[in-house]
């Protein structure tokens, strides 16, 4: 049996196709911030636990700290630095998070924006309870997440959706 020191993917990020040498182990997150120099996927826990690290892959939400960089051949990611618009104008949901003070020191932000954004894709009319919910998968160290669910409400309104109120 003989070791393999790299292995060639092709991987979309953020609809730019590029074609690299990859160790079987490199996760989709240092891949990312090394290799494509996009440093918004940032690292926290490197456990999966906080959610900092957070991109799309194929459309579904996933932890590229847990991923490994070959596992995206022939995907397509999507990084927090792909959801803003060509001209630059931000996403709905990265508007929302800037006018209802869903951040903080930013660290954690990306992840929040790209989760939320996968979850009104799935969901475009969450209660409360669904918004608190979805968030659960990502941790913030600054904020009580009262800015965060109302920035999440704001965009699934701004999306053309009504958010109802949960059970209390």
């Amino acid at each position: 049996m003989t070791d393999v020191d790299t292995v060639d993917i092709h991987v979309r990020v953020n609809g730019t196709g590029r074609r690299a040498s990859v160790p079987p182990r490199l996760t989709l997150a240092d891949f990312l911030r090394v290799n494509c120099g996009l440093t918004g996927t940032h690292l926290g826990c490197e456990h999966g636990v906080c959610g900092a690290c957070t991109v799309l892959l194929d459309g579904e939400a996933v932890r590229a700290c847990l991923v490994f960089a070959v596992q995206a051949h022939d995907a397509e990611v999507t990084t927090v630095e792909g959801l803003a618009g060509p001209d630059g104008e931000l996403s709905t949901v990265q508007a929302a998070f800037r006018e209802h003070h869903g951040l903080q020191c930013g660290f954690c932000t990306p992840g929040f924006v790209v989760s939320v954004t996968a979850f009104l894709a799935e969901n475009p009319k969450p209660t409360d309870e669904e918004i608190r919910e979805a968030l659960t998968g990502n941790l913030c160290r600054c904020t009580g997440y009262q800015g965060i669910v109302n920035a999440v409400r704001a965009a699934a309104d701004t999306a053309g959706t009504t958010v109802t109120e949960g059970p209390a």
